[in-house]
């Protein structure tokens, strides 16, 4: 049970109500080749914690994953929480599934799950609110891509130590 509840499990879900609240408030950005959501980068950073997660707890992240959805669903805009939960479940079970299914280091398994699934994400969403567009897909995937570069780099820095990061 103390799994269940170990804290990136709650960072997880606690972060994927924030990345939904935001979506349905902040707005995006024009950018002269697509628009960017501000909320993409923390879109990244669920891909990252849901990875930690999992780590800590395991499988039973699949409960925390099906707990966030649930909520999104019952809390966020009902526009933005379809697409959303949509968009969740299916990069989501995509992150857990390359993840569980590599057996590389921890900062490689993040970086090879975060690159598979955020292009699943952001083409399921951005499709969803009838937002496609190149340019979109490509900033908003970007975006989302700087928390695995971060823990793939940090990893590689030499001040960081090679038992923790190894798992």
């Amino acid at each position: 049970m103390g799994k269940l509840f170990h804290p990136y499990m709650i960072i997880y879900v606690l972060t994927i109500l924030l990345l939904n609240f935001g979506f349905s408030y902040v707005p995006m950005i024009e950018t002269g080749i697509g628009f960017l959501s501000p909320m993409a980068v923390v879109a990244g950073i669920v891909f990252v914690v849901r990875d930690f997660a999992q780590r800590e707890a395991g499988h039973l992240v699949l409960i925390a994953m099906l707990v966030a959805a649930i909520l999104t669903f019952l809390l966020a805009d009902p526009f933005v929480a379809l697409a959303s939960v949509a968009a969740f479940a299916i990069s989501e079970l995509t992150d857990w599934g390359l993840y569980t299914a590599t057996k590389k280091p921890f900062h490689q398994r993040v970086w090879l799950s975060s690159l598979i699934s955020t292009p699943v994400d952001t083409a399921v969403f951005l499709w969803l609110i009838d937002g496609m567009t190149l340019g979109t897909f490509l900033l908003m995937f970007l975006a989302k891509m700087l928390a695995a570069a971060v823990i793939y780099f940090w990893y590689r820095a030499p001040a960081v130590k090679e038992e923790y990061w190894a798992s």
